[in-house]
């Protein structure tokens, strides 16, 4: 399996370069609008989600923008070429360029880790977004993710800093505050745009919040009309409807989607159909969410080996969601030891469904 030997080698597949790419861009936030204009529905980093091959597909979808799983600054400093590493910074041609977002708080590492990597994977790197909204515990205790939205001076040099060191746009996601008494998102924004961020990502949602209530689009809105650099909107886009209101409610130059592409990439089409022509796009059938989650599957064990087949029962939970005999396979799913079993499980229950179906066409005449 040629991606598996290519990521424990540390080598990437040769691919053509687009020379032009990175020729006509600057870190002007002029340039990033344009890219955004026919790409205004993008998918947002997931740590342990975005890897390369659900990026490939999600792009093939539709997504006009896909973003690494979080990349640590840090850890890159010290073990560059570790696994990890080697794994959240590996790209499928058909996805790039692409989103690499870095989190850290030290400005020096920032900027030099950033420039490595566009220095390293060239015109594959659409853009460095720097992580501020990440509100998981053992990054706030750090100093990281959304802890710098309380230390909006420090996030200021991060984000100068890397500007300066880099030759490509260079973006920041962040949430609506620390908590409801410390709403402080136009505020941050504005000082990220004055630091030279060419792009914001605002999740409406404050850290303490974490992915629970309602994410505020108000503040998206405020966000928005604060600024003069493109902004995207994030939360609660589940649906193509969500992706429409987000843009229409919000004025955003655009749409991220996280959770709600999690089994389900047909929402990047099904968006892009209502936002350019109002057509709506049926949902998938059982089978194709099946056929879909079977490639995805072969995807992941090309790039990561057959020993990491069981990060796709997560996967496989959320493509099969809401199909009749859903529950029962999730159960068998997470007792299945190999990638084969995977596959003949996954055979089964496709195998299942036509009989079922069959069954009842043939009472329905």
């Amino acid at each position: 399996m040629p991606g598996r030997n290519l990521l424990r080698a540390g080598i990437r597949a040769p691919v053509a370069r687009r020379a032009s790419y990175h020729g006509c861009m600057t870190t002007s936030a002029t340039h990033l609008r344009a890219l955004l204009a026919d790409r205004n529905v993008v998918l947002g980093p997931m740590a342990g989600i975005t890897e390369s091959p659900f990026r490939a597909i999600c792009k093939r979808m539709g997504a006009g923008l896909t973003f690494t799983g979080m990349v640590s600054a840090t850890g890159l400093h010290f073990n560059p070429d570790s696994r990890v590493s080697r794994a959240l910074l590996t790209f499928a041609p058909e996805e790039t360029p692409c989103g690499v977002q870095l989190f850290g708080a030290d400005p020096a590492v920032m900027a030099e880790e950033a420039a490595r990597i566009v220095e390293r994977y060239g015109d594959d790197v659409a853009l460095i977004d720097i992580n501020m909204g990440c509100p998981v515990t053992k990054v706030v205790a750090k100093g990281e993710g959304s802890a710098l939205m309380r230390e909006p001076a420090l996030a200021a040099r991060i984000v100068s800093r890397v500007v300066s060191a880099v030759s490509v746009p260079v973006s920041v996601k962040f949430r609506s505050g620390w908590d409801a008494g410390s709403v402080n998102a136009v505020e941050f924004a504005r000082a990220m745009e004055a630091a030279g961020a060419a792009a914001l990502t605002v999740h409406g949602r404050t850290r303490d919040q974490f992915y629970h209530g309602r994410a505020d689009r108000d503040v998206i809105a405020g966000v928005k009309a604060a600024v003069e650099v493109p902004v995207i909107g994030s939360g609660d886009v589940f649906s193509a409807d969500d992706a429409l209101g987000m843009l229409e409610r919000t004025g955003v130059d655009a749409v991220m989607v996280a959770r709600g592409a999690q089994g389900n990439p047909w929402i990047f089409a099904q968006a892009r159909a209502l936002i350019d022509a109002g057509e709506r796009i049926a949902p998938p059938s059982a089978f194709e969410r099946i056929d879909v989650a079977l490639e995805h599957a072969a995807a992941l064990v090309a790039f990561a080996g057959e020993e990491r087949f069981a990060r796709m029962r997560k996967h496989v939970g959320w493509y099969i969601a809401g199909v009749p005999g859903a529950t029962h396979v999730r159960a068998r799913v997470n007792e299945v030891s190999s990638y084969g079993g995977l596959v003949a499980l996954l055979a089964e229950y496709r195998a299942w469904l036509e009989s079922r179906s069959a069954e009842e066409a043939t009472l329905g005449r």
